[in-house]
């Protein structure tokens, strides 16, 4: 899961005037140059989550080793900026769609 769409799904469950502040940690905590202080800074946010939200809590709980995956691998600053959102793949799905909805006859299913 891409950190920008668990960011988004986290904040979802707070109330809307604590959501630009929670957006805004968990950045922070998400552009850790490394491992192990991203996920101390994310440790502390879901302890904060706790007593303002539990679903949120179990939000971030939810595949938090995946959004580590390029922390771990110690590539964060290699690729973070390209592989940290979908953005790329919607892009992509952006313009195929600009030409496959354009076909308004299909011979077959093939």
């Amino acid at each position: 899961m891409a950190m920008d769409s668990k960011r988004e799904n986290v904040v979802s469950y707070l109330a809307k005037s604590k959501q630009a502040a929670m957006r805004k940690k968990l950045q922070q905590a998400y552009e850790q140059p490394d491992y192990e202080a991203a996920k101390a800074a994310l440790k502390n946010i879901r302890a904060e989550l706790t007593l303002e939200n539990e679903s949120a809590a179990k939000s971030l709980d939810e595949g938090i080793e995946e959004t580590l995956t390029l922390h771990r691998l110690g590539v964060f600053k290699e690729l973070g900026i390209s592989l940290k959102t979908t953005n790329c793949l919607e892009s992509i799905n952006a313009q195929l769609s600009r030409f496959t909805t354009k076909v308004t006859y299909w011979s077959n299913s093939d």
